[in-house]
Formats: structure tokens, sequence, C-alpha cells
């Protein structure tokens, strides 16, 4: 089950507009419920320590918080998104069946390999995600069931992501570069409902 509404707010403190317990706090008010640690340049007890501070946060607004490709912080979390060639199985041996797994797909046809979601990219150009090719388009989502569409994703464009198949929205700079980034998350579940 992902989280509702399935929004996945994903962190770069490089591109973020305020410190990022300051920033996910403001998004989690906004309505959003789910974030993910992504900063893979922080060495590991750094990263540690920034999902023991935003974890009390994420707890504050019933939101979940899940990290990127870092088993050992994982478990302070609840769960991990892991990189096109993770293993599925041994996050799940080491985190509990409970725990949220997920996979980055650059090509639908790449399936879930078990995991509960996948973020599929990228669907729409982006600045973010440079060198994995051209855009997928919109169109892409529906070949992918429980994908989250990520690259591109704003309010103009995330109905067109659902209607399109996706199972949710995931988004980085969009929020991360917003001078309010709930301002973006509302403006992002607003385009998801409509």
């Amino acid at each position: 089950m992902l989280p509702a509404p399935p929004l996945l707010v994903i962190t770069d403190r490089h591109q973020a507009s305020l410190p990022l317990p300051q920033l996910l706090d403001r998004v989690f008010a906004a309505g959003c419920r789910w974030a993910s640690v992504r900063e893979k340049d922080l060495p590991p007890p750094d990263r540690l320590e920034l999902v023991r501070q935003l974890r009390p946060i994420a707890r504050h607004h019933g939101a979940l918080l899940t990290v990127h490709g870092d088993l050992a912080a994982a478990v302070l979390c609840d769960g991990v998104h892991l990189g096109a060639g993770g293993d599925v199985a041994a996050a799940r041996a080491r985190l509990g069946p409970q725990a949220l797994v997920g996979l980055s797909r650059h090509h639908p046809d790449e399936g879930l390999g078990g995991a509960d979601y996948a973020t599929l990219s990228p669907i729409f150009e982006t600045a973010s995600k440079p060198g994995y090719g051209p855009a997928l388009g919109p169109q892409a989502l529906s070949r992918l069931p429980g994908a989250l569409a990520l690259s591109g994703i704003t309010p103009a464009n995330a109905a067109r992501a659902r209607a399109a198949g996706a199972a949710g929205l995931a988004v980085m700079g969009t929020v991360m570069r917003a001078s309010d980034p709930g301002a973006v998350v509302r403006d992002l579940l607003a385009a998801w409902r409509s």
C-alpha cells in the first residue's frame, strides 16, 4: 500500500531552498505523507544522523520516511528505495515484510521486480535527471502498474501523469527549489485529485 496521497518528495539538500528539516515540515504540513532521503553523497554516518533528525518530523505529521539505498539507515525508517539493480529480497529480509520497498526504473518493461512500487523516469524533460535519455512520456506509465511518475513533474502536468496510469507522483527539484514548498505540494495534490 502506497501512502495516501501517493506523493513522494525526494530530498536533495543541494537544491533545497530551506534546511531539510524545515522544508519537510512545510511539505508534510501541506498534506504530503511520504518523503525519501536521497542524499547519496553524504557519508553513511551523516546520512544516518539526517534520518534521525527527519524521522520525528515525519512522525509528527503522520508521514512515512524512507531512505535511498542505505539499508543501515532504513532500519530507522519506514522503508527503502533501491537503485535499478537493488536486491528487493535482501531489503525485505533486513527490514521486514511491513517495510515499503521501491526500485528505480528507466524503462517500463523492467517491471516492479517484487517491489511495492517503482519510480519511472524520466517521464517529462527535467534538469534533475540528465543522462537517462529522452523523456519516456506519460504513456509509458500505463506499461508499468505501480509506477510513480518521476522527472519534470509539476502541478501543470501531474493530472496528465495520473490519467496515463501513474500510481502516484515522485518529485524532487520542483519541491526542493520552490520558495514555498508547501504551496507547490498543495498544487501538486490538487492536480492529482482533479
